[in-house]
């Protein structure tokens, strides 16, 4: 059986096309729904198995990013989320589902409660990023949709990705669940960088993905939609750089661990 994925739209998101390719291409059934429309009848969210929180620019990013989505869900549907990701529910937010996800308090999740714990706000550069970043994944973290990853080429597009946590207590316990899934590397080196660009935005210890302690909820800046093929790589023309390519993973890794997972469970 197809496993069935729910992909939230609507309010300024605008990554539904790829995301749903992303999906259909390792095996889920997609259905998209305006956020307006789930809350007028949750129903899809009890018939689904995975949430996606899709890239855009939600609400125009008005008092801060993901806000004002974050703050719909959690006021009209926070009981029957928590009911879906209590059930065994996954949940995948990129970029500025990533955003909502850390408003929602879904992530890091250390509490069964939607309380903020962490923040992404403004890149320390200042600008909006467009460009390819190489993360690097932690091999311990609980995570699913990581799973078999070690470093992966993605693009990022944002203004507002740094994480920021409030205090050592709370990164040291992230740290500790293995909760901090990928950090952006110095692709020279191969080690966790605070180097603009390799660290495009700043973000604490580099750390650009969440997950919460059972693995099932995940988030992250880069957008892996938008590498599904090796000629979608910005260095595929170059001919040393090919026949790696199309030996190594791309984005579609981490939406065929989550069918796998479900499949398997």
């Amino acid at each position: 059986m197809k496993p069935r994925v729910l992909i939230l739209t609507g309010f300024g998101l605008n990554c539904e096309v790829e995301s749903s390719f992303a999906w259909e291409q390792v095996g889920a059934t997609v259905h998209r729904v305006h956020l307006n429309d789930l809350v007028e009848d949750p129903a899809p969210l009890r018939e689904a198995r995975i949430l996606m929180f899709i890239g855009g620019f939600s609400f125009g990013d008005h008092l801060s990013s993901g806000h004002m989505f974050a703050h719909r869900i959690r006021h009209h549907l926070g009981d029957r989320l928590l009911d879906f990701i209590h059930a065994g529910g996954l949940a995948l937010g990129v970029c500025n589902g990533f955003q909502i996800m850390t408003k929602l308090g879904l992530l890091p999740g250390l509490d069964a409660s939607l309380t903020q714990q962490v923040a992404l706000t403004q890149n320390d550069c200042g600008t909006f990023q467009n460009r390819w970043v190489t993360l690097g994944f932690d091999p311990a973290s609980p995570c699913i949709f990581t799973r078999g990853l070690s470093t992966l080429d993605l693009p990022v597009r944002h203004g507002e990705g740094k994480l920021l946590v409030p205090d050592r207590t709370l990164l040291d316990a992230i740290k500790k669940k293995g909760c901090a899934v990928c950090h952006y590397l110095d692709p020279h080196t191969g080690a966790p960088t605070q180097t603009f660009p390799h660290n495009p935005n700043g973000s604490l210890e580099a750390i650009a993905g969440l997950c919460d302690p059972s693995g099932r909820c995940f988030g992250l800046m880069p957008h892996p939609e938008a590498f599904l093929f090796p000629e979608n790589h910005p260095r595929w023309e170059f001919p040393d750089v090919r026949a790696s390519l199309q030996e190594s993973p791309t984005g579609l890794q981490l939406f065929q661990n989550a069918v796998d997972y479900l499949r398997q469970s």
